[in-house]
């Protein structure tokens, strides 16, 4: 089975704003783009990423260029599935659990510590960029 993943928003700002070439969060943009794995999104997690681009300075432009590619290359995933037992503490996140939990996602990619606690109550993988491109390149 092809990986199914979730990014939170910490990894797609490091990976858009990084100019290092061996940044995690790039490598893990450029595998996506490249076909090797499915980038699961809802209007909710492309409204986060939006938001947070925009404040740290990333242009309109690249944004929505951005975007129109996550929404074009990636897979929607419709939330009809609300009830979680178990949710991180800032509810900025509960939209990328969501995600996961409704898009039937393998993993989700964070480096937030939030998730941390909640980690062991779900079936995908919650782990940081670098746990991700290992299970890529293994896959």
């Amino acid at each position: 089975m092809s990986p199914r993943a979730v990014l939170d928003t910490n990894v797609v700002v490091s990976g858009e704003r990084s100019a290092s070439p061996t940044s995690p969060s790039r490598e893990i943009l450029q595998r996506w783009l490249k076909g090797e794995f499915a980038l699961l999104y809802t209007p909710d997690t492309l409204a986060e990423y939006a938001r947070k681009l925009r404040e740290l300075g990333v242009s309109v432009p690249r944004i929505r260029e951005l975007l129109a590619e996550m929404a074009f290359l990636g897979e929607p995933v419709r939330v009809s599935f609300f009830h979680e037992a178990h949710l991180p503490d800032d509810p900025d996140d509960i939209a990328f659990l969501l995600c996961a939990t409704n898009g039937n996602a393998t993993h989700l990619v964070t480096y937030d510590s939030d998730f941390d606690s909640i980690r062991p109550h779900f079936e995908f993988k919650i782990c940081r960029p670098l746990d991700f491109l290992h299970d890529l390149r293994g896959a």
